[in-house]
């Protein structure tokens, strides 16, 4: 029995080049599917925003409500221009238009992305680093949020306690009180 062998023609260089095409075109095509996984949504206003992590519940903020968020803020051309360093409690109307707008969107645990046209942010003015209508890019982790009734509340206990605390220190400085004096 034998074997007979089939020579195998070298690929040509141009059919190298159009595979090589043709895996790089796949690769883009696929990031780009990824890319448009996440969708960009508008408001009637012209705030755009991605949602990058969905939220828990079905309560989002109002104007009443102390929202208690991480974010960064960066300019289109991605300069930091403000960005929080622990978790900081934004009352939802004390904001610029665009941020409060997105933070009714949010629900606790959410993380967005916002696109803030200059007519919803700091207008012809502009502010500090940011120049006049400029659009703001925020992400935005919504991490609780609360009434304002509930933060004064929470605020009145804590300064009793520290008036509490002050009123304790003062008596143990007092002779008299506190533990008896030694001979």
């Amino acid at each position: 029995m034998s074997v007979t062998a089939v020579p195998i023609l070298p690929v040509k260089r141009g059919y190298l080049i159009w595979l090589w095409i043709g895996i790089a075109a796949a690769v883009l095509a696929a990031a780009a599917l990824a890319w448009a996984g996440t969708p960009f949504y508008q408001t009637a206003d012209g705030l755009r925003y991605q949602v990058l992590k969905s939220g828990k519940g079905d309560r989002h903020p109002t104007d009443t409500d102390v929202a208690l968020v991480n974010y960064v803020g960066r300019l289109s051309d991605g300069t930091v221009f403000d960005q929080s360093q622990q978790p900081t409690p934004l009352p939802v109307s004390g904001v610029v238009p665009g941020f409060s707008e997105g933070l009714k969107l949010m629900t606790k645990g959410a993380r967005y992305r916002f696109w803030i046209p200059g007519k919803l942010g700091y207008g012809a003015q502009g502010q500090g680093p940011i120049p006049p209508n400029a659009t703001l890019v925020f992400d935005v982790d919504l991490l609780d949020l609360r009434s304002q009734e509930e933060i004064r509340q929470i605020q009145m206990q804590q300064q009793l306690q520290q008036q509490m605390m002050q009123g304790q220190a003062q008596g143990l400085g007092q002779p008299g009180a506190g533990a008896p004096p030694h001979p």
